[in-house]
């Protein structure tokens, strides 16, 4: 039997939901689901929850943003709260977890004001002239004088961390909020409006507590330096983006040799040319090369020679940030660097940190461009939070830099919004 109307325009197996009861509700019971899950989470004193992604990853945490991006919503209207979660993330840094409960709480009053007989588009209404009048009432309540600050004082700057900071990590804003203000002002640029939250970087070391956590002026890769010089100040840096080994020539070619001298010549070439290679990077005046990839044996053994230091970089995007560091510029090949190719690092040594071995690169003279917050804690999962409020924290300066005005907390401006709303609406017509 062909089909006739929508069924014969979509294929086989396909839902068709409309009406009420079918679509709307169901969607609208779908978000606040979705908002009875992050709600617990909510504020300083918010739960924690354990999420277990798809990788058997496990998370512990009260931040909604990992948790809705952690749960794998199929729920298209769920979906789209997920996805205003991520913008508000994205965009401020913060209270996301605001957004889908005050989204959930929206859908809740609309579903009333619907069985109650109102059409969708007419609530849509509704709530859009509430928010123009509440982006009025707004600009009433900025406290003043909070709109020139100094975002480069300490006191300033931590005083409005605090809030985002605590509420991911509740009793221990104190410790990290001065963590997270160094760090930040060290890197932010002549024009704040400029700021670039990639440039401040956290580094986990498992053990130790909060109190051992510290501020870096550079950078702190998570490993040990290849070769035996660890340690080394005030030097030219080369950064080699292809690694730093012999090349195998691209054509394949036999060699017949006759005698035993033509086999040790043989070898011997090979051995010159590394030679040759890593004697012009440090004739070049660089004291530490970074490769991007393996480093061979037969290069690290000249390497040693020459006593160049030698550090293995694995992911890109650490390579660019050293150069972002140094102010070096990545090579392909292995070749004589030019002067303006090099960066310069004031200090580069291999410490250890509570069992681990990283190597610290600080840069202070030539500008510093990153910072690292080196956090430490008892498990992973303590770190990986630590984390999300350090983000957190760089993200409320990010926004700072851009508009300082503050408003009263603690939901005081919240309940303020809902009484001049509340006589606005007995105004209202309709």
């Amino acid at each position: 039997m062909v089909g006739y109307g929508i069924q014969s325009m979509l294929k086989d197996g396909h839902k068709h939901l409309s009406g009420l009861d079918e679509a709307v509700l169901k969607n609208i019971g779908a978000g606040r689901e979705l908002s009875a899950i992050t709600r617990t989470s909510l504020g300083p004193n918010g739960m924690n929850k354990m999420v277990i992604n798809h990788l058997d990853k496990l998370f512990i945490t009260n931040d909604a943003a990992t948790i809705v991006n952690e749960l794998e919503v199929q729920h298209p209207a769920a979906k789209l709260l997920v996805l205003a979660a991520r913008a508000q993330q994205e965009e401020i840094g913060d209270g996301a977890n605001l957004t889908i409960s005050f989204a959930g709480e929206l859908l809740e009053k609309a579903e009333e004001l619907i069985r109650m007989g109102l059409h969708p588009s007419e609530i849509i209404i509704g709530y859009t002239k509430a928010i123009n009048k509440t982006l009025e009432i707004l600009d009433d309540l900025v406290e003043k004088g909070s709109e020139n600050m100094d975002v480069r004082n300490r006191e300033e700057v931590v005083l409005r961390m605090k809030s985002a900071v605590a509420s991911k990590q509740f009793g221990q804003e104190d410790v990290l909020c001065p963590l997270v203000a160094d760090a930040c002002i060290q890197v932010c640029p002549q024009n704040p409006g400029n700021f670039n939250v990639d440039n401040v970087r956290v580094a986990k070391l498992v053990g130790g507590g909060l109190h051992n956590s510290s501020v870096v002026r550079g950078m702190v890769l998570k490993n040990d330096a290849v070769g035996s010089i660890k340690k080394v100040e005030k030097v030219k840096v080369a950064v080699f983006a292809g690694g730093v080994d012999t090349s195998a020539t691209e054509t394949k070619g036999t060699v017949l040799i006759h005698s035993a001298e033509q086999l040790e010549n043989y070898a011997k070439t090979e051995e010159a040319k590394v030679e040759e290679l890593i004697k012009s990077v440090a004739d070049s005046g660089a004291k530490v090369i970074v490769s991007g990839a393996a480093v061979g044996d037969m290069a690290l053994h000249f390497c040693e020679r020459y006593k160049l230091m030698v550090l293995k970089v694995s992911s890109k995007f650490e390579l660019r940030r050293f150069c972002r560091t140094t102010g070096a510029i990545a090579l392909l090949k292995l070749s004589r660097p030019n002067v303006d190719e090099l960066g310069y690092a004031d200090y580069v040594s291999v410490e250890e940190i509570g069992g681990a071995r990283v190597t610290v690169v600080k840069n202070e003279e030539g500008g510093n461009s990153v910072a690292t917050v080196v956090l430490r804690g008892s498990t992973d999962s303590i770190l990986d939070d630590l984390e999300r409020a350090v983000d957190d924290g760089v993200n409320t300066y990010k926004s700072m830099c851009r508009d300082s005005r503050i408003i009263p907390g603690a939901a005081a401006t919240e309940i303020e919004l809902a009484k001049r709303l509340k006589e606005f609406s007995l105004k209202e017509t309709g």
